[in-house]
């Protein structure tokens, strides 16, 4: 593919997305050349670097990965003091120097767009001089936009979000972006992005957009910020549960995603949405179990409405509509290996697709206290629903969303 884009794309951190943000671009090709930055030395030479840059022990060799088994190793370093190297044709250049982005210097590469991968820089309302660094030393560095790889979270309570910043989800609602006015954005989390696209389209339907509650547990692979074996809590820690080694056990765990997606899609707000996460040993792809509870209407036989076909009608529609790209349908039986890398916010695994109707009753003497004449009691029909949805959490899923979501920010970019 050939380039789309003027200027280069920068690239902060190394660590899962960034590596993985690297690989996606190089991929697709839209970016002429990407900085990326690492904040120090790897190793001892820029080839130890370029090593970290090229293995990976959950997606295997750079160029197995993105061009197949065949495929050869096209990487070369072109000039060690700048830290430059091809990547199959792809000029990259490799930072080693400064941890803080306002330091970084991406003016001198007149890099416009940079991401933030580091997970280190979520407070958007720090200011570009901080001594421990922030999102907006990327501004002060130079780069007109700054993406960052999570959710907001803003340190003093009192504070409310500046008017610069929107958290968009590619698909949802990135085409909020508004050029020379959002400067800070964010992309939300893996977990949020699957479940933005699980819940849009029930929202879209008119049967299913009375929500009276729902809930999620992500069922979510093993991440970096967890031990690899038992560790001592932090001091004043409040989970325990965090430092236990990921290779011996399920750890109960908390998610933000029920938070993030009221920014993403604010009708859930009346839905009181809850989320929790179960985090297990495996490397990568994760499992969204929605629990969801519907008003539901009778049809002419007084079955309900909402069953496992209408569901599983509604997100195939998706898929192959509105969320093109960003959602498969499949009646597959998967495990969890089989969709590494897919390309897709999240796989709908429709075979497992459950509903449930009952009814509720409603007393005469309820149904008064709200000034509603009654003779006998009133029966609801109440559906519940459980859907699935798999996500690789890592690359498939938020690598390749955030990488929509990039391009379109470029493309838009004043």
């Amino acid at each position: 593919m050939k380039s789309g884009s003027r200027n280069y794309l920068g690239i902060n951190g190394a660590g899962r997305i960034g590596k993985l943000t690297l690989w996606h671009h190089i991929l697709r090709g839209y970016f002429p050349g990407i900085v990326i930055n690492f904040g120090r030395e790897v190793g001892k030479s820029l080839e130890d670097a370029v090593h970290s840059l090229c293995s990976d022990s959950t997606y295997g060799p750079v160029e197995k990965f993105l061009y197949g088994i065949n495929a050869e190793r096209k990487i070369s370093i072109v000039d060690k003091d700048q830290g430059l190297i091809d990547m199959f044709g792809t000029p990259v250049k490799i930072l080693r120097e400064a941890r803080n982005p306002a330091e970084i210097g991406w003016h001198r590469d007149n890099i416009q767009l940079v991401i933030d991968t580091t997970g280190k820089f979520s407070d958007p309302t720090t200011t570009a001089d901080n001594s421990s660094g922030s999102l907006r030393g990327h501004l002060e560095a130079g780069a007109k936009v700054v993406i960052n790889r999570a959710p907001f979270k803003i340190k003093d309570k009192t504070k409310s979000e500046p008017d610069d910043t929107a958290m968009l989800i590619y698909g949802i609602n990135h085409t909020e972006y508004r050029p020379g006015i959002h400067r800070v954005l964010s992309a939300a989390s893996c977990t949020t992005t699957g479940l933005a696209h699980m819940i849009k389209p029930l929202l879209d339907t008119e049967e299913t957009s009375k929500i009276l509650t729902a809930s999620m547990s992500t069922i979510h692979a093993a991440t970096n910020t967890q031990s690899v074996l038992d560790s001592v809590a932090k001091t004043k820690a409040t989970d325990l549960r965090k430092n236990r080694s990921i290779m011996n056990n399920i750890i109960l765990s908390t998610t933000g995603a029920a938070k993030a997606l009221e920014k993403v899609l604010p009708e859930i707000k009346r839905v009181g949405f809850m989320a929790d996460s179960v985090r297990i040993p495996t490397n990568t792809v994760s499992l969204i179990n929605l629990n969801v509870t519907f008003h539901t209407a009778l049809d002419d036989n007084f079955e309900p409405v909402i069953n496992r076909p209408f569901l599983n009608d509604i997100y195939r529609n998706a898929a192959n509509g509105a969320h093109k790209g960003q959602m498969v349908f499949s009646e597959t039986q998967n495990v969890s290996a089989d969709l590494i890398g897919v390309p897709a916010a999240v796989i709908i695994e429709g075979n497992d697709t459950h509903t449930r109707t009952g009814f509720v009753e409603i007393g005469c003497e309820m149904l008064e206290s709200q000034g509603v004449c009654c003779e006998k009691p009133v029966r609801l029909p109440v559906t519940h629903a459980k859907i699935f949805g798999w996500y690789d959490n890592e690359y498939g899923s938020y690598t390749c969303a955030l990488g929509d979501l990039t391009e379109y920010v470029d493309q838009k970019m004043a």
